[in-house]
């Protein structure tokens, strides 16, 4: 049974900005000085009076900025709830009349004490205001629109992607695993049920899953599991070395990107070397960031190289961009006789150190 998505999987799914972050308040108070730089162009203030003129339309813009913010952060879940194209709709009526209501504001403070020296009469103020409120809003909602629509389309094609990965077991690793199970069954019948189990295990976590997160300590597991059954065929031909005990497992990390990457490796890296070799998994914490890397020998001509579509690490670059943006990065370092794929991405702040890593049941 496919479980539900989480919590991270429904927030890619948002169809209005977070007004609650930080980051996004400060753009929208940054839009909002520059529109007041240019209405105070357009009116063309006398010689002298330019940064009076700033300042009164900077009232203005500035707090509406922040009282709408605020208001669409209370709102934005209720918005939400109503439906995509509906939640556009209420959120430009709901700031048109936060902007009426500004407009009515400011003309009262000016009567009672003049501090915005406003030279037009209720009706054409409060109307003018309106009617520059609007137009701004609907472009800003616009724009909103088509941003949510175009981040849908990534989350779509990510999800059809991984969609893909998941469907994308090697058919050579299966019928390989399948003929290394029968040789035990004569010879070993209980690592033969043992590499059932384990091979079970990984077609369970590879097809079964719809999450857009994992913990890291389920990752290191799947792809412990993988190690082991390509241990049971390749031998002392592969060795793994695991260093993450530094790794807080609890941490959150897109879906299957360790086991692709630590297959990577084996097929493009330990199968084509006559003696095998080591491939290193190793990961650290500095602070709130976290660094995964997969190091693996690659054969000296490049004439033996496998090339493969590469369509795992493709795919772990896109989500990673979906999940974290610019703050995380997919690094390749091909150094000729070894093949690095580094991850930087940020830790959740619930994180803990401390936990067990999960038991890889051998490190040759």
């Amino acid at each position: 049974m496919s479980e539900a998505p989480d919590s991270s999987s429904r927030e890619t799914q948002a169809y209005l900005p977070d007004f609650c972050d930080a980051r996004t308040v400060f753009v929208v108070i940054l839009i909002a000085e520059l529109i007041a730089i240019v209405l105070t162009l357009a009116a063309g203030p006398q010689s002298g009076q330019f940064l009076f003129v700033l300042w009164k339309t900077s009232f203005f813009t500035l707090w509406y900025a922040v009282a709408g913010s605020a208001l669409m952060c209370l709102l934005r879940k209720r918005l939400e709830s109503s439906g995509k194209t509906l939640a556009f709709v209420l959120g430009f009526f709901v700031l048109l009349v936060l902007c009426l209501g500004l407009a009515e504001l400011g003309w009262q403070l000016n009567v009672r004490f003049t501090v915005l020296h406003i030279e037009d009469d209720h009706v054409a103020f409060v109307g003018r205001t309106f009617s520059i409120g609007a137009i701004v809003i609907a472009l800003a909602m616009r724009y909103l629109y088509v941003a949510s629509e175009w981040r849908r389309s990534i989350v779509l094609e990510a999800q059809a992607r991984i969609s893909a990965l998941q469907a994308l077991i090697r058919p050579h690793f299966l019928f390989n695993s399948m003929n290394t199970i029968a040789s035990l069954t004569r010879t070993d019948p209980r690592m033969a049920e043992e590499a059932v189990e384990d091979l079970s295990d990984l077609l369970r976590a590879n097809l079964g899953g719809s999450k857009d997160r994992s913990s890291l300590k389920q990752e290191l597991e799947t792809a412990a599991i993988y190690q082991r059954i390509e241990k049971l065929r390749l031998g002392d031909r592969l060795n793994v070395r695991w260093d993450v005990g530094d790794l807080p497992m609890r941490a959150r990390i897109p879906s299957l990107t360790i086991q692709p990457l630590l297959e990577n490796a084996i097929y493009h890296g330990i199968e084509l070397l006559p003696d095998g070799g080591e491939v290193v998994v190793r990961g650290g914490r500095d602070n709130d960031r976290l660094t995964l890397e997969i190091t693996n020998p690659v054969a000296d001509n490049p004439s033996q190289r496998k090339h493969g579509n590469q369509m795992a690490l493709a795919n772990i670059r896109q989500r990673f961009e979906l999940a974290y943006g610019s703050r995380a990065r997919v690094e390749v370092e091909d150094s000729g006789t070894r093949f690095t794929v580094r991850l930087n991405f940020p830790a959740d702040d619930s994180d803990q150190r401390g936990n067990t890593p999960p038991s890889t049941r051998e490190n040759g």
